[in-house]
Protein backbone atom coordinates (compact mmCIF):
# COMPACT_ATOMS: atom_id res chain seq x y z
CA UNK A 1 0.00 0.00 0.00
CA UNK A 2 1.41 3.69 -1.06
CA UNK A 3 1.72 6.32 1.57
CA UNK A 4 0.52 9.04 0.21
CA UNK A 5 0.90 12.70 1.99
CA UNK A 6 -1.95 15.60 1.02
CA UNK A 7 0.05 19.42 1.86
CA UNK A 8 -2.71 21.74 2.41
CA UNK A 9 -5.44 21.17 4.79
CA UNK A 10 -7.78 23.59 2.97
CA UNK A 11 -10.87 23.27 0.55
CA UNK A 12 -8.70 21.34 -1.72
CA UNK A 13 -6.85 19.47 0.19
CA UNK A 14 -9.92 17.90 2.50
CA UNK A 15 -12.01 17.01 -0.46
CA UNK A 16 -9.13 15.39 -2.46
CA UNK A 17 -8.14 13.26 1.08
CA UNK A 18 -11.96 12.10 0.68
CA UNK A 19 -12.17 11.01 -2.67
CA UNK A 20 -8.40 9.06 -1.97
CA UNK A 21 -9.77 7.18 0.83
CA UNK A 22 -12.49 6.01 -1.26
CA UNK A 23 -9.83 4.80 -4.44
CA UNK A 24 -7.70 2.65 -1.48
CA UNK A 25 -4.97 3.74 -2.17
CA UNK A 26 -3.03 3.09 1.65
CA UNK A 27 -1.70 5.28 4.24
CA UNK A 28 -2.92 9.31 3.64
CA UNK A 29 -1.53 12.07 5.49
CA UNK A 30 -2.06 15.93 5.25
CA UNK A 31 0.16 18.56 6.71
CA UNK A 32 -0.57 22.06 6.58
CA UNK A 33 1.75 24.95 7.79
CA UNK A 34 -1.38 26.60 10.04
CA UNK A 35 -2.63 25.97 13.49
CA UNK A 36 -5.75 24.59 12.23
CA UNK A 37 -8.38 23.07 9.24
CA UNK A 38 -9.76 25.65 6.44
CA UNK A 39 -7.31 26.95 4.51
CA UNK A 40 -9.17 30.18 2.45
CA UNK A 41 -12.31 29.24 4.31
CA UNK A 42 -10.89 29.60 7.92
CA UNK A 43 -13.08 30.30 11.36
CA UNK A 44 -11.84 31.95 13.83
CA UNK A 45 -13.42 31.62 17.43
CA UNK A 46 -13.59 35.04 19.86
CA UNK A 47 -10.85 33.95 22.77
CA UNK A 48 -13.67 35.59 25.35
CA UNK A 49 -16.64 33.79 23.74
CA UNK A 50 -16.35 30.87 22.13
CA UNK A 51 -20.20 31.22 20.34
CA UNK A 52 -18.60 34.14 18.46
CA UNK A 53 -16.59 33.68 15.17
CA UNK A 54 -15.54 35.17 12.16
CA UNK A 55 -15.23 33.43 8.63
CA UNK A 56 -11.91 34.88 7.68
CA UNK A 57 -11.91 33.64 4.22
CA UNK A 58 -14.95 32.64 2.39
CA UNK A 59 -18.25 33.69 4.46
CA UNK A 60 -20.52 31.66 1.85
CA UNK A 61 -20.75 29.44 -1.53
CA UNK A 62 -22.15 29.36 -4.54
CA UNK A 63 -23.66 26.52 -6.73
CA UNK A 64 -24.10 28.00 -10.54
CA UNK A 65 -26.29 26.50 -12.23
CA UNK A 66 -23.85 25.42 -15.04
CA UNK A 67 -21.29 23.39 -12.53
CA UNK A 68 -24.51 21.58 -10.45
CA UNK A 69 -23.85 18.54 -12.31
CA UNK A 70 -20.62 18.43 -11.22
CA UNK A 71 -20.86 19.50 -7.78
CA UNK A 72 -24.76 19.23 -6.81
CA UNK A 73 -23.63 15.83 -4.85
CA UNK A 74 -21.17 17.65 -2.53
CA UNK A 75 -23.87 20.19 -2.00
CA UNK A 76 -26.27 17.49 -1.30
CA UNK A 77 -23.86 15.46 1.10
CA UNK A 78 -23.24 18.75 2.69
CA UNK A 79 -26.70 20.04 3.48
CA UNK A 80 -27.94 16.33 4.43
CA UNK A 81 -25.07 16.61 7.47
CA UNK A 82 -26.28 20.19 8.20
CA UNK A 83 -22.71 21.34 7.23
CA UNK A 84 -24.09 24.19 4.64
CA UNK A 85 -28.00 25.64 4.59
CA UNK A 86 -29.10 28.15 1.98
CA UNK A 87 -28.11 31.52 2.75
CA UNK A 88 -31.39 33.44 3.48
CA UNK A 89 -29.94 36.63 4.96
CA UNK A 90 -29.80 39.62 2.59
CA UNK A 91 -25.87 40.43 2.02
CA UNK A 92 -24.92 44.22 0.64
CA UNK A 93 -23.70 44.48 -3.27
CA UNK A 94 -24.38 40.70 -3.70
CA UNK A 95 -25.66 40.71 -7.36
CA UNK A 96 -28.60 37.76 -7.19
CA UNK A 97 -28.79 35.69 -10.31
CA UNK A 98 -31.46 33.38 -10.84
CA UNK A 99 -30.28 30.02 -11.12
CA UNK A 100 -27.95 30.58 -8.18
CA UNK A 101 -28.06 29.07 -5.24
CA UNK A 102 -25.84 30.74 -2.52
CA UNK A 103 -25.08 28.77 1.40
CA UNK A 104 -23.57 29.80 4.60
CA UNK A 105 -22.64 27.18 7.11
CA UNK A 106 -23.72 27.65 10.47
CA UNK A 107 -20.59 26.01 12.18
CA UNK A 108 -17.92 28.34 10.16
CA UNK A 109 -16.48 27.79 6.35
CA UNK A 110 -13.94 25.84 8.18
CA UNK A 111 -16.76 23.04 8.81
CA UNK A 112 -16.73 22.23 5.28
CA UNK A 113 -13.27 21.44 5.34
CA UNK A 114 -13.16 19.72 8.78
CA UNK A 115 -15.99 17.29 7.59
CA UNK A 116 -14.21 16.16 4.76
CA UNK A 117 -10.71 15.80 6.35
CA UNK A 118 -12.81 13.38 8.99
CA UNK A 119 -14.07 11.79 5.88
CA UNK A 120 -11.29 10.88 4.70
CA UNK A 121 -9.80 8.75 7.49
CA UNK A 122 -6.51 11.07 7.09
CA UNK A 123 -3.45 11.59 10.24
CA UNK A 124 -3.70 15.46 9.99
CA UNK A 125 -1.09 17.39 11.41
CA UNK A 126 -0.88 20.97 11.79
CA UNK A 127 1.95 23.39 12.29
CA UNK A 128 4.01 21.06 9.19
CA UNK A 129 5.39 23.95 6.93
CA UNK A 130 6.83 21.97 4.02
CA UNK A 131 10.03 23.52 2.56
CA UNK A 132 11.38 20.69 0.38
CA UNK A 133 10.64 18.07 -1.81
CA UNK A 134 13.70 15.41 -3.20
CA UNK A 135 13.20 12.37 -4.82
CA UNK A 136 15.07 9.96 -2.61
CA UNK A 137 15.76 6.20 -3.65
CA UNK A 138 12.53 5.92 -5.60
CA UNK A 139 10.18 7.82 -2.64
CA UNK A 140 9.17 11.57 -2.29
CA UNK A 141 11.41 12.81 0.46
CA UNK A 142 9.52 15.84 1.93
CA UNK A 143 11.04 18.08 4.38
CA UNK A 144 9.77 20.63 6.86
CA UNK A 145 10.70 23.56 9.14
CA UNK A 146 10.46 21.60 12.17
CA UNK A 147 10.99 17.74 12.67
CA UNK A 148 12.51 14.87 10.43
CA UNK A 149 12.07 14.47 6.62
CA UNK A 150 9.19 11.87 5.79
CA UNK A 151 9.48 9.62 2.77
CA UNK A 152 6.12 8.96 0.93
CA UNK A 153 5.19 7.24 -2.95
CA UNK A 154 2.80 10.05 -3.65
CA UNK A 155 2.82 13.98 -2.80
CA UNK A 156 -0.19 15.80 -3.24
CA UNK A 157 0.27 19.65 -3.25
CA UNK A 158 -3.16 21.85 -2.92
CA UNK A 159 -1.73 24.48 -1.10
CA UNK A 160 -1.66 27.98 -3.44
CA UNK A 161 0.46 28.76 -6.25
CA UNK A 162 2.97 31.11 -4.66
CA UNK A 163 3.52 28.60 -2.17
CA UNK A 164 4.11 25.93 -4.24
CA UNK A 165 6.59 28.22 -6.17
CA UNK A 166 8.69 28.46 -2.93
CA UNK A 167 9.38 25.06 -2.53
CA UNK A 168 12.60 23.89 -2.99
CA UNK A 169 14.47 20.47 -4.17
CA UNK A 170 14.00 18.11 -6.81
CA UNK A 171 10.23 19.38 -7.46
CA UNK A 172 11.65 23.00 -8.19
CA UNK A 173 12.63 21.79 -11.94
CA UNK A 174 10.52 18.48 -12.48
CA UNK A 175 8.85 18.46 -15.61
CA UNK A 176 7.92 14.78 -15.27
CA UNK A 177 6.89 12.21 -13.64
CA UNK A 178 9.10 9.62 -12.53
CA UNK A 179 8.10 6.18 -13.47
CA UNK A 180 5.26 4.30 -10.63
CA UNK A 181 5.74 8.16 -9.29
CA UNK A 182 3.22 11.07 -9.58
CA UNK A 183 4.18 14.59 -8.85
CA UNK A 184 0.68 16.39 -9.28
CA UNK A 185 -0.19 20.28 -8.21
Amino acid sequence: MARVLVVGAGLTGGACAAQLRGAALGHIAVWDKARGAGGRMSTSGSARDAARTADLGAQYVTLEPERAGAHRRFYEELLSHGILKPLTAPIEGLVVKEGLCNYMAPQGMSSVVKYYLKQSGADVFYEQHVTHICLQDGKWEVSRKMGLPEQFDIVILTMPVPQILQLQGDIVNSKFIPPNHRYLA
